[in-house]
């Protein structure tokens, strides 16, 4: 099996979650992806932490020995904190857009600053 019949195989698999009838504008979008997305953040989240303490454990143990498994647990850690920092920043992001759009969110209207007093 090629790549490309992988890649449209996985996309035929998405397409009713995103593309069904039930989606009738931008909030059941937002919806959707955030039912996509709210899953994965767990996983993720957990082999970022599992890869940075890998390249922990690589720092510690031959801090005094061998410097190329020394920089290789430097590079993945560093990689590690830039995964988590990138999958807490897409989680906020939509977690904002869903508060911001969706019904109950902070879209509510503001307060005036003078109210009617009647």
């Amino acid at each position: 099996m090629t790549r490309y019949t992988k890649i449209f195989l996985a996309f035929l698999l998405f397409l009713p979650a995103v593309a069904s009838a039930q989606l009738n504008g931008v909030k059941d979008l937002i919806k959707a992806f955030g039912g996509l997305l709210n899953p994965l953040i767990g996983v993720t989240v957990a082999l970022a932490l599992l890869g940075f303490f890998w390249g922990l454990v690589l720092f510690i143990f031959h801090v005094g020995g061998d410097e190329k498994a020394v920089n290789q647990g430097k590079r993945i850690m560093g990689w590690g904190l830039v995964a988590l920092f990138v999958i807490v920043s897409v989680w906020g992001i939509v977690g904002f857009m869903q508060n911001a759009v969706l019904p109950g969110g902070s879209s509510t209207s503001p307060t005036p600053l003078f109210p009617d007093r009647r």
